[in-house]
């Protein structure tokens, strides 16, 4: 079996139980890949009253959970048969699965008053250990955001008191951007409601679901990185 496809289906039974737990139809307004019956905006009746109950009878007779994508596909299927939709049935997830998780991550920032761009600035510094330095290049890696971007994030978090921004004392020619006290008390806040929402999101999987799933989602963005 292709390593992707082997991926895929493994992927998908783990990621089967969250995206069940995360998705609400209205997401499905955003998916490219949703077939045009699943499309409407809510105010004509989005997804309410087109789709069977989210839980469908088993041939044994047992209900089983069915989201979204699952739909989806079933249209595909029957659209265009010849098909192997396995890549869909992964992959419409992992998006879904993303855009809620961002959602929880703004709402859970906007609590401590921060952006998310600006967590990622100071949880970067944060985690680098102390002196919780690192130069404005380092943090532009780190974060995969432009010298100019990263320029106007050092900057407000500046004005915010957050961060500190001075010579390097064994290099004068180097600059680095520091983590003040105030900025390492508000991102620890920040990270301690984060993994609990985090948490919360993930209580339907068992340790083993989670080892599995972080293995086979290591391989995927490995996989898709090297592309």
């Amino acid at each position: 079996m292709p390593l992707f496809k082997c991926i895929a289906s493994r992927l998908w039974g783990s990621l089967d139980g969250v995206a069940s737990q995360w998705l609400r139809p209205q997401d499905s307004n955003l998916d490219l890949t949703a077939p045009k019956a699943v499309v409407l905006p809510l105010h004509q009746g989005g997804l309410v009253g087109l789709l069977p109950s989210q839980s469908a009878r088993a041939d044994n007779g047992a209900m089983s959970e069915r989201d979204e994508v699952d739909y989806i596909v079933e249209a595909w299927k029957a659209e265009r048969p010849e098909l192997d939709l396995t890549p869909l049935e992964v992959l419409s997830r992992v998006t879904r699965i993303g855009k809620r998780l961002d959602r929880l991550r703004r709402s859970v920032f906007a609590a401590h008053g921060v952006d998310v761009w600006e967590f990622d600035v100071l949880a970067t510094l944060r985690r680098s250990g102390k002196p919780y330095q690192l130069s404005p290049s380092a943090l532009m890696e780190q974060t995969m955001v432009t010298s100019g971007a990263m320029t106007n994030r050092i900057n407000r978090l500046l004005s915010r008191g957050l961060v500190t921004r001075d010579t390097d004392s064994d290099d004068g020619r180097r600059v680095v951007v520091g983590l003040r006290p105030e900025g390492k008390r508000l991102v620890d806040r920040a990270l301690d409601d984060l993994l609990a929402a985090e948490e919360q999101a993930l209580t339907r999987l068992g340790v083993n679901d989670r080892t599995e799933l972080v293995s086979l989602l290591r391989v995927l963005s490995l996989t898709m990185e090297s592309d």
